[in-house]
């Protein structure tokens, strides 16, 4: 059959051509905001989570800022990766709560209405603890808090300045804390014995191979400080939701203390959370 004389393709009427412009250069949805502080521990934990949520397809930012959880409370952020117990202390800062459980749901029922929190990791956490020597650990007869709390009387403690140390252990209400510049400085001094023990973390990675660091049992004596995200709510899908609760599935101590260690020797920690996570896939 041939064409008709003088047959022409229809011309599209002006407001085709910008509905069809409009279509090829809508832009997708915004991409979602993770925040961090410049320390390594926390640009290490929001790589991860950033990692999580791109599992899912989602396009995702990550901003360094000095106050994470007053941006995310103000809308600039999605997500903020953080400790239950300090954060617990920014919203309710007066809460007996201690352990884990108590720790996490006391925050849960005191964050303000549009913010939400994950699943915590029970086996990645970073609660303060106190450390001794060696010598002091033997003559004490044990490694765990509540050694500390029986020699209470007669203690000198020490801590990195600027550091955060609960006033309190137990029943043990602690002597001013001496203040050195440094963990070397902080350990140096705890050899000499010229303090008894000396305040850490359970995920510090200045802490040397001949101390000890005192385990807290039950109760605890310390608040717990568990890692946790904090996200606003109805900004995440379901799927969103799910990969980022699949990172404390994954998440320990030891792999943190690792993660940061390396961050702060100066690796990207891009890098070091796409090894960790191609090492320890989500959803596993």
């Amino acid at each position: 059959m041939s064409k008709r004389p003088g047959h022409q393709r229809p011309r599209l009427g002006w407001a085709a051509v910008l509905v069809a412009a409009g279509c090829a250069t809508h832009p997708g949805p915004a991409p979602l905001n993770v925040g961090a502080t410049p320390d390594p521990q926390s640009q290490v934990l929001a790589h991860l989570y950033a990692d999580a949520l791109r599992s899912t397809g989602a396009a995702v930012h990550i901003d360094t800022v000095q106050d994470p959880v007053s941006a995310l409370d103000s809308g600039e952020l999605t997500l903020v990766p953080g400790l239950t117990g300090r954060l617990l202390a920014v919203f309710a800062p007066s809460s007996p709560a201690r352990s884990d459980r108590q720790v996490y749901f006391a925050l849960a029922g005191a964050l303000p209405e549009g913010l939400a929190l994950g699943d915590y990791s029970i086996t990645a956490t970073d609660k303060p603890a106190l450390a001794v020597s060696t010598a002091t650990a033997t003559s004490w007869g044990g490694a765990d808090l509540s050694k500390l709390v029986r020699h209470c009387s007669g203690l000198t403690v020490g801590a990195v300045k600027d550091a955060r140390t609960p006033p309190v252990v137990g029943s043990c209400t602690l002597p001013k804390v001496r203040e050195f510049p440094d963990a070397a400085a902080l350990f140096a001094a705890l050899n000499a014995g010229q303090v008894s023990a000396a305040w850490t973390s359970t995920a510090d990675v200045g802490v040397p191979g001949d101390a000890v660091v005192l385990s807290d049992g039950r109760p605890a004596l310390v608040r717990a400080e568990n890692v946790v995200p904090l996200y606003r709510r109805n900004e995440l899908s379901e799927a969103q939701l799910l990969a980022v609760n699949q990172v404390a599935g994954v998440l320990d101590s030891e792999a943190l203390i690792e993660m940061s260690r390396r961050v702060t020797g100066g690796a990207d920690p891009q890098a070091v959370a796409d090894a960790f996570l191609d090492e320890h896939p989500l959803g596993r």
